[in-house]
């Protein structure tokens, strides 16, 4: 028996104003009771423009030219209908690109279909003081009891791995932490279509586990769920069924098991399991580099770049409730040519870690020293000279008017010839070479992030620190990331980078440490 779809978009044709070119083109959706849908796509592909418009964020003129058609069965919902001012099902909503198109009421179609995009803090309410507060928003919006409220909230917390962190101020949270949240806001109003992407990106395996354990409960009681991503992780493997998006149109359906290792799977980018050593994607760079040793006890002729000497850590109480302290007594020297990696749970001090190389922060005890240099007293602007750091985020790094001109604000511009030169080498060498004048927030996640990573290769910096930068790469990124690590090693950089893809590490590591109880702990 065939069961009727709760959502189902034809997509003709979506192109954002000012640009002639279509990003997505003939593409259909349809999302059933209980099934989960994996659309999977390189960087580019077309993927976060699908999710805004499933979930009615770009429909109706305001941001782009849209032809086709979407359909939300809200009769077919089968929730409690004093719960929800449904709309009746009229048909669907049919676009053309004019401006007589219907529009769609935000509120309403989020009442049906819950969205969490890939920026996960833009799924936030920001008035929310504490997690509690976060999660009772859309609860509060849709004036619910307050007993069952929190009755509610304390579930949602629950099922998202959040119960420890109900009290803390949402801003205070760590990537990780901030994805569970959004997913938990927008799961905790029980959507009938739920579209989330890349809702693994920068978690843990214990995170990771909480939000696919909450999928399966919605999957359970009737949500259909739609999953966006670029690589094949555990939720695409559990789906229904894969679309394969590659150039902003389909180009494979079927079943996981029918299109696993499909030549339009392999093409389009995706990242797939390492399942052997000769797989696509990264190379193994402790099989083919010999580092130095670093531990206690042995010998090294290069010298200390980067030296932690018995560094501590704690945010003031009542800010960051975090315990007695995020580091405490630690110790590291990376030295000169070395990749070191450091992993552990969300939340444990990763990027607190690494915001110390750089002066962001200061040690309460101990002290943080570059080519032997103490950095305490030194303006953080100087010791930047020497220092290059990667933002999870990159945003909070970007801000000019094109790619070749945010390249070039970090160097010396007296003499424009070299420098111009070192910023589209630097740009060539993470694969935007031919996006010189594309502004920075029109790229997608990944080109952002490879465009912050060229920001600091381009000032050949002496230590490199970057937090979670596999986050938001597809295939062909992870490839461009490896090539300029193993660059800036060659030259004698040193690089420290603190990520949760542990298998990733020790592919690329020649040393991987794991921050845990304040302390780094060799894996």
């Amino acid at each position: 028996m065939t069961t009727v779809p709760l959502l189902e978009v034809r997509i003709e044709a979506f192109s954002y104003h000012g640009d002639d070119a279509d990003v997505l083109h003939d593409v259909d959706v349809a999302a059933a009771p209980g099934t989960l849908t994996a659309v999977l796509g390189g960087s580019g592909s077309g993927k976060s423009t699908l999710g805004r418009l499933l979930a009615g964020w770009l429909s109706g003129g305001n941001s782009g030219q849209f032809r086709g058609t979407l359909h939300l069965r809200p009769s077919a919902l089968r929730r409690d209908p004093d719960r929800h001012s449904a709309p009746g099902d009229s048909g669907p909503l049919v676009f053309h690109g004019t401006p007589d198109d219907p529009r769609i009421n935000p509120a309403l179609w989020s009442e049906h279909v819950g969205f969490v995009p890939q920026d996960a803090a833009a799924l936030l309410s920001t008035v929310g003081s504490t997690v509690a507060e976060e999660l009772a928003f859309g609860l509060e919006n849709r004036g619910m009891d307050r007993t069952l409220m929190r009755a509610e909230v304390l579930r949602a917390a629950d099922s998202a791995g959040l119960t420890a962190l109900l009290e803390r101020d949402p801003a205070t949270l760590s990537g990780g932490e901030l994805r569970r949240l959004a997913v938990a806001c927008s799961a905790i109003t029980r959507p009938g279509v739920l579209v989330l992407d890349e809702p693994l990106g920068s978690l843990d395996a214990e995170g990771a586990a909480s939000v696919q354990a909450l999928v399966r409960r919605l999957l359970d009681s009737g949500t259909a769920v739609v999953v966006l991503g670029q690589a094949v992780d555990e939720l695409a493997l559990s789906a229904t069924r894969w679309l394969v998006l590659d150039g902003g149109t389909v180009t494979a359906l079927g079943t996981p098991g029918e299109l696993a290792g499909s030549p339009a799977l392999l093409h389009s980018g995706v990242v797939l399991p390492a399942l052997a050593d000769d797989s696509p994607g990264p190379r193994r760079r402790t099989a083919d580099r010999h580092p130095a040793p670093a531990g206690p006890g042995t010998e090294n002729s290069a010298p200390a770049v980067l030296e932690l000497d018995r560094v501590s850590f704690g945010y003031p109480a009542g800010k960051h409730q975090t315990g007695p302290g995020v580091l405490g007594d630690l110790s590291l020297a990376v030295r000169a040519g070395q990749i070191v990696a450091v992993t552990g749970p969300n939340g444990a001090g990763k990027s607190t870690l690494l915001r110390h190389v750089n002066g962001l922060l200061r040690p309460l005890r101990g002290a943080v020293r570059i080519e032997g240099k103490d950095i305490a007293g030194i303006p953080t602007g100087r010791v930047a000279d020497r220092v290059g750091l990667l933002f999870q985020h990159p945003r909070d790094q970007l801000f000019e008017r094109t790619v070749l001109r945010e390249v070039l604000f970090g160097l010396d511009r007296k003499s424009g010839a070299a420098e111009e030169a070192a910023a589209r080498a630097a740009l060539t060498a993470v694969g935007l070479g031919d996006q010189l004048k594309a502004h920075p927030h029109e790229l997608p996640a990944s080109g952002q992030r490879l465009l912050a990573l060229a920001t600091v290769l381009a000032r050949e910096p002496i230590l490199i620190a970057l937090d979670e930068p596999t986050v938001g790469l597809d295939r062909h990124g992870l490839v461009r990331l490896d090539e300029a690590l193993g660059a800036a090693a060659e030259r004698g950089a040193a690089v420290v980078m603190v990520t949760h893809e542990v298998a990733y590490a020790r592919a690329t590591a020649h040393r991987v440490l794991e921050l845990r109880d304040a302390r780094l702990h060799e894996v």
